[in-house]
């Protein structure tokens, strides 16, 4: 391709809601362009970029035996009152109704659509298991979209399906897109961490992610240095802390007793006053959980110097999201906001305790009544009391795998697995015959690559302040060829020769033929394009030399001209 036949609107102008490396230069290198808020076109570098990302998904997917189909865009709103996600999907679901007044929505993943396309064609175990997948158009009316094509509303996905007639049967194929993700993060050149994670609104039993490391990262990943442990903030776990209790190290014998903390709200305050640490108390957390028919102020008690983690803290109630609570609602259900406990809460009262505190005993915690706190405190009198992994681990914390100290890094969700079991089929009444002739429930699993999303992944760990840097597989193409003043008939001559010697060696090649822009213009948007490699035909051409430039590391190489293409070939095949 020639630059003076492309369409590549580059410019020095960063748009000013762009915040992240990889939004500013997929606008300013003519990638992309908004159309709407989280709405974006690719243009045509943008393109062949998400071609060459969706092809390398494409071919997994082929080699792991998964069948390619297509799902409409536009799904009944039937389908989805058939799963019940028509209530917990929330405002993100863009619902609209037709000419005809018929309900519908433009899909965000398509578990009822393809639940929809097996029921009643598959029947028999004899037909499973099955894999379908599709790359295609999503949409989720994000509140507020953000960070170009990280957080858009619109974007590309490849999402698949498998149906089962066991858990083993699931599991087996969960190992087997683990595998095939491992394989096309790998091939696009990224650096990436496998990390368990919460299933959120797909639901079902287990999940993991494939987090792309980036500074830039939005979500906090726990990491062990020392194993392969990994996993999102909002699903990690740590070994469990132990912790002595004040009266033991005291040689004070443990007996629940209620003392006077008048004016004392805090964990900070009253440990002072106790002479106890934070860690030999209970923290008392009052949310407001919101459920499909009503509302109620739940607590949740962790140990005093732990936080809790909300995404746990909403699966442990199995709420749809979790609110602060006004002063008002915590009266109102007969709580004690700074002396809140587990011992002597109102009957109505929704309460959790962290399961790191089963059968703790000595630990202080609230009396549930003004200006008192109780110490001394046994949990394994607790009846009917819920245990449930409710903290945020922290950096230092014991990593359970091995014992090792737990960090945190930052990352990019680049693709999801899921296990769903039954969840879908039980919903839609997808069954299937085993071989005792008995009808059951498919078990699924499903498995998302942000195909879009990567593109912008890419960038954010591979970048500098002048530009993007395209790994190989990724890069619209793998040597531009600048032509330094394309008005010498010589130089233009030698540049298309190079630039044909390329191609025909199958190397993806763009030549900067331009007449009207200089060099320096001509490098710059080299650089911040991202090509790979850059060949320089310019002054050194009277001698048999031109230049090639390797934009990760801006190193200079003469090389004779002809020799150019060979030394490129090795370069790219290395």
């Amino acid at each position: 391709m020639k630059f003076s036949r492309m369409f590549i609107p580059t410019t020095k102008e960063t748009p000013s809601d762009a915040t992240l490396p990889s939004h500013q230069y997929l606008i300013r290198g003519g990638f992309i362009s908004q159309s709407g808020a989280g709405l974006y076109d690719f243009l045509p570098l943008g393109k062949i970029v998400l071609d060459k990302i969706r092809a390398v998904v494409k071919d997994e997917m082929d080699k792991s035996g998964a069948n390619e189909m297509l799902c409409s865009f536009v799904t009944p709103m039937s389908f989805w009152e058939e799963s019940g996600r028509n209530l917990t999907m929330g405002s993100e679901l863009l619902r609209f109704k037709d000419r005809k007044s018929g309900e519908y929505v433009l899909s965000p993943t398509n578990e009822e659509s393809v639940v929809n396309m097996v029921k009643n064609r598959i029947t028999s175990y004899k037909n499973l298991p099955l894999n379908l997948y599709h790359i295609n158009t999503k949409f989720r009316d994000e509140a507020r979209p953000r960070f170009g094509l990280m957080r858009g509303r619109e974007f590309l996905m490849k999402d698949a399906y498998s149906f089962h007639a066991s858990q083993e049967c699931l599991i087996k194929e969960f190992k087997n897109m683990e595998e095939a993700y491992k394989r096309v993060y790998t091939r696009l050149g990224l650096d990436f961490r496998i990390v368990d994670a919460d299933s959120g609104a797909i639901g079902g039993s287990g999940s993991k992610e494939f987090m792309v490391l980036a500074n830039s990262g939005e979500d906090t990943i726990v990491i062990c240095p020392d194993c392969d442990y990994g996993a999102n903030i909002e699903a990690a776990i740590r070994a469990k802390k132990v912790v002595p209790n004040w009266q033991e190290t005291t040689n004070t014998p443990i007996a629940q007793e209620k003392v006077l903390t008048q004016g004392m709200k805090t964990i900070e305050e009253v440990s002072n006053f106790l002479s106890t640490s934070q860690a030999q108390s209970i923290k008392a957390v009052m949310k407001k959980a919101v459920y499909e028919d009503k509302t109620e102020v739940v607590v949740f008690f962790v140990r005093g110097n732990d936080e809790l983690e909300e995404t746990k803290a909403c699966n442990a109630v199995d709420a749809l999201e979790l609110v602060d609570a006004s002063e008002e609602e915590i009266k109102e259900s007969g709580l004690v906001a700074g002396y809140c406990g587990p011992f002597g809460l109102p009957e109505a009262v929704t309460f959790v305790i962290d399961e790191e505190l089963k059968d703790e005993v000595g630990l202080v915690c609230g009396a549930n009544e003004e200006d008192y706190h109780f110490t001394g405190t046994d949990l394994s009198t607790l009846k009917d009391a819920k245990y449930f992994d409710l903290v945020a681990v922290q950096e230092g914390d014991t990593c359970s795998c091995c014992g090792g100290k737990l960090e945190y890094t930052k990352g990019i969700e680049a693709g999801h697995i899921f296990q769903l079991g039954s969840k879908y089929s039980s919903a839609m009444d997808a069954t299937f015959l085993d071989e005792n002739g008995k009808a059951k429930p498919f078990e699924m699993g499903c498995y998302g690559i942000g195909v879009s999303r990567l593109v912008a992944a890419v960038i954010e760990q591979n970048h500098d302040d002048k530009g993007a840097i395209w790994t190989k597989e990724t890069a619209p193409f793998l040597v531009d060829v600048i032509v330094s003043n394309a008005k010498k008939d010589e130089e233009l001559e030698a540049g298309l020769k190079i630039y044909e010697d390329l191609k025909a060696l199958g190397i993806e090649t763009i030549i900067d033929d331009r007449t009207k822009e200089r060099f320096g213009f001509k490098m710059s948007d080299f650089e911040l394009i991202g090509f790979p490699y850059a060949v320089v035909v310019g002054k050194r051409l009277s001698e048999g030399f031109v230049e090639i430039i390797d934009r990760k590391t801006l190193e200079k190489e003469d090389v004779e001209v002809s020799r150019v293409t060979q030394v490129l070939f090795e370069k790219l095949k290395a």
